[in-house]
């Protein structure tokens, strides 16, 4: 105590200058202390904020998201381009799980289903909702767009349904859905047909609809796949009001920035865009909404372009990464197409491996063969759930390895002439492996989709994709049993085509007569139809060409387009 005395002593005596000086650095030391004391006992402390849980939900509408904390002296000259770690993810006790199947064996009355601020926030998390709306049809799709999001450890989750049968479904599944009171086909109704654009136009009454709850939006297409967590990159450009995927296909930046705005090209694509609820979003949303509901000839991803793009530009800031748009007060982001990829980037070009980056969505998009195409290239890159019994089927799987000349791929010109002769040598090889496929009943592993009726194409020929083997799901046994078939002379006494290929081993299948025991003509309907078009033929219409399985039948078959309209049909 004697040394508290004397100093406070020589205070008191000190000149007036030195006397503030010495209160002020008191002040401080006690605030200071008072300050650790409290963030070292207090569970909810400010500068724990970036470690610990927020509240469990929050009722309060906040336009810039709760990931970042920028504080009011921060440099507007440092740029910060980490992404900052995702926050725990809060969950009100009221809410159950997702994947709980209900206890009650009684359907909610659909009134409950109806789409409020109150259902929306009971699955809010630090303000955000991640949604996708859908009909029955695409359960498969809508389960899997599930799954992966909690795979990831995201639950802030609804999916919106366009027809009462998926809301039952999915409620006894124990997914968080909403009736969007559409009653809308539960089949399948195939891209550009007037039931696709009125889907479209839900979307935008969905968006406009929720946005003034006051919750950040990420909405998505349910034939999307996550497969990193987004929500901390969203985080980074809190000043966005809308943050949109697009269609590009030539990348604009090399690492994880936004593309660069004025070098997208390509339309703006609305299967995954997050939305923050500021005034500027909102009134786009309405007039978007108001646009394409006056007119049911507008799909609802051109009307969004349409206006948004009304006014592109300027740049937000000299080194800001959005630029504004619309109104000149709404603030757009373009997320980079390398790693919120389209069927294009990430399918065909794999730009994100190129760039060596995580990707964290992959759309379907640019994809042939409708659903069922987008399903299969899902499967192909092994991120689509399946039963069980997907990877096990009764009769087993075959497999072939191509082979092909390297003359085809290296000699010569790189024409059309030599596409063909290189696609057309490996239909034939396609072709022999599905007749044996036929005979042996067993699963090709390949990419045949259509289904066709037995009765008049043979009996189907089922199939897998070309990863089926290197997926994880396949059982061990299934790996390890195997069974070789080669092609022999059938003069041979052992030489027999025969679906018995229960014992090891080796079976052996005669070469010439692959086709002829397997009814052949229905089956030639069947694969003659496996095959598409080439596309695009320059300065000819029509401006395709037709593959043809049976090629190799025609002596004088030429890579040419149809010469008239009426020649404009399928080899069959």
């Amino acid at each position: 105590m004697g040394g508290w005395r004397n100093w406070y002593q020589e205070l008191v005596n000190s000149k007036p200058l030195f006397l503030t000086i010495y209160t002020t650095v008191i002040v401080g030391i006690v605030f200071s202390s008072f300050y650790v004391f409290s963030a070292v006992y207090s569970p909810s402390s400010a500068s724990a904020n970036w470690f610990s849980s927020p509240p469990s939900i929050s009722h309060s509408p906040v336009a810039a998201s709760s990931y970042i904390n920028v504080a009011p002296n921060f440099s507007p000259t440092l740029k910060v381009s980490a992404i900052p770690p995702p926050r725990p993810q809060s969950r009100s006790k009221q809410v159950k799980p997702i994947w709980e199947v209900p206890q009650t064996k009684r359907l909610p009355s659909l009134k409950s289903f109806q789409l409020t601020k109150e259902l929306v926030e009971q699955r809010v998390q630090d303000n955000i909702i991640i949604m996708t709306f859908g009909n029955y049809a695409f359960m498969d799709f809508i389960l899997n767009w599930v799954r992966r999001l909690t795979d990831l450890g995201l639950s802030n989750i609804l999916v919106g349904a366009l027809d009462t049968k998926l809301v039952k479904a999915l409620y006894w599944k124990g997914v968080p859905v909403f009736d969007m009171g559409s009653h809308m086909s539960t089949m399948d109704v195939g891209w550009g047909s007037p039931t696709f654009h009125k889907m479209g136009r839900e979307k935008a009454i969905l968006i406009d609809s929720v946005l003034p709850f006051g919750f950040e939006l990420l909405m998505c297409d349910t034939d999307m796949v996550w497969l990193k967590n987004p929500l901390p990159y969203f985080a980074r450009y809190p000043d966005a009001d809308i943050l949109t995927s697009s269609d590009q296909v030539v990348p604009t930046v090399v690492d994880d920035r936004l593309d660069i705005w004025q070098q997208v090209g390509a339309a703006y694509n609305v299967g995954i865009f997050h939305w923050r609820p500021t005034e500027s979003a909102k009134k786009f949303a309405k007039e978007w909404k108001e646009m394409i509901l006056a007119d049911d000839k507008i799909w609802d991803q051109n009307g969004f372009n349409d206006l948004i793009r009304r006014q592109l530009g300027p740049s937000v800031s000299e080194d800001s990464e959005l630029v504004y748009a619309y109104d000149g007060n709404l603030k757009l982001g373009v997320l980079p197409a390398s790693i919120f990829c389209s069927g294009h980037t990430y399918f065909v070009q794999a730009m994100y491996k190129q760039l060596r980056l995580e990707p964290y969505a992959v759309h379907t998009t640019f994809q042939y063969a409708g659903t069922e195409g987008k399903r299969h290239r899902l499967r192909e890159a092994m991120v689509f759930y399946d039963p069980p019994e997907y990877y096990d089927t009764p009769g087993g799987f075959l497999s072939f390895k191509p082979f092909i000349p390297k003359s085809l791929l290296l000699d010569g010109k790189h024409d059309l002439e030599s596409h063909f002769a290189l696609v057309n040598y490996q239909m034939k090889q396609i072709r022999t492996a599905l007749a044996i496929a036929s005979v042996l009943n067993r699963t090709l592993v390949n990419v045949m989709l259509q289904q066709l009726p037995e009765d008049e194409y043979g009996p189907g020929i089922g199939f897998r994709e070309y990863s089926f083997m290197d997926n994880p799901s396949v059982p061990k046994q299934v790996k390890e049993s195997r069974l070789e078939v080669q092609l022999c002379d059938d003069t041979l006494i052992d030489c027999q085509a025969s679906s018995n290929t229960s014992s090891p081993g080796i079976l052996r299948f005669p070469r010439h007569s692959s086709e002829e025991t397997t009814r052949e003509e229905r089956f030639r309907r069947r694969v003659k139809r496996y095959v598409g078009i080439w596309c695009c033929v320059d300065s000819h219409t029509p401006g395709h060409i037709y593959y043809d399985m049976y090629w190799d039948e025609k002596p004088d078959w030429k890579p040419i387009p149809p010469q008239t309209p009426g020649d404009d049909h399928p080899p069959w």
